[in-house]
């Protein structure tokens, strides 16, 4: 007896090219309808975020004043730097004006600097730099705190041990004593602890007093190392006045 081999394709169900055409087509279509309802979703959600944000930040009572931290004073109190600032409680962070806060602040005259900032949730930063005294101005009778730019900005009852000093009219400005502040920084210690007092009568009218009674023409705060130099060694020499305007012609007085 003799067997046929049975063919592999009979009883296999021929694939439907229509209804493979057909899924196809529906699964573009879904693709279509998700990727619209999609970008739909998408700003739905976008706007109710913008929504709830601005609700958050300039309407809600959430992100608002409710407390202001000071850094940096040790002249000024706290409450100086606040009282300045007038910081209104209560009000939303968002919308404070911090360069109008930043400008009251700075008028006050021991601040050289200072920087507001929003410290979210519910505070604002004041960080203050204030300036450093680098001479006292003896001025109508009165002792001043001097920086390093000229300006005076605090009072002494006495002036401090140690501390130079600066004696001028009260017409002086702050250009000239700023100048008298260089040359004060520009002097060497063991010449700055023989002068008595800087004299200053304008801009480039600086004149130094030694202890010992001597006067010293400084002039302007030029080359001002260059002229501690020359009158370190002119010292050596006895006399009553020494003129240092011009280092690379320096003069001497007896009387």
């Amino acid at each position: 007896m003799i067997t046929l081999p049975r063919n592999p394709l009979k009883g296999t169900a021929r694939p439907d090219p229509a209804a493979a055409s057909r899924r196809r087509f529906a699964r573009r279509q879904w693709l279509r309808r998700w990727l619209v309802w999609r970008y739909v979703i998408g700003s739905v959600l976008l706007v109710a975020l913008a929504v709830g944000a601005v609700w958050l930040v300039f309407l809600s009572s959430v992100l608002t004043v409710q407390q202001v931290r000071v850094q940096g004073e040790s002249m000024l109190t706290r409450q100086q730097v606040l009282a300045a600032a007038q910081v209104p409680d209560g009000a939303h962070l968002a919308e404070l004006d911090l360069g109008a806060i930043r400008s009251r602040v700075g008028a006050l005259a021991p601040v050289r600097s200072v920087d507001v900032s929003r410290d979210w949730p519910h505070g604002v930063l004041i960080k203050v730099t204030e300036r450093t005294p680098v001479a006292v101005v003896s001025m109508g009778g009165r002792f001043h705190a001097m920086d390093s730019d000229g300006v005076l900005f605090r009072d002494y009852v006495r002036p401090p041990v140690g501390m130079p000093r600066v004696v001028s009219t009260a017409g002086t400005g702050s250009k000239a004593l700023a100048e008298a502040a260089r040359v004060i920084a520009a002097l060497p210690a063991g010449l700055a602890s023989r002068v008595d007092h800087v004299a200053v009568a304008g801009v480039d009218q600086v004149s130094l007093v030694m202890r010992g009674g001597a006067l010293v023409t400084w002039g302007s705060d030029a080359q001002s190392d260059l002229k501690a130099q020359v009158l370190v060694r002119l010292l050596t020499r006895p006399a009553h006045r020494y003129d240092v305007s011009v280092p690379g012609q320096p003069v001497t007085a007896a009387r």
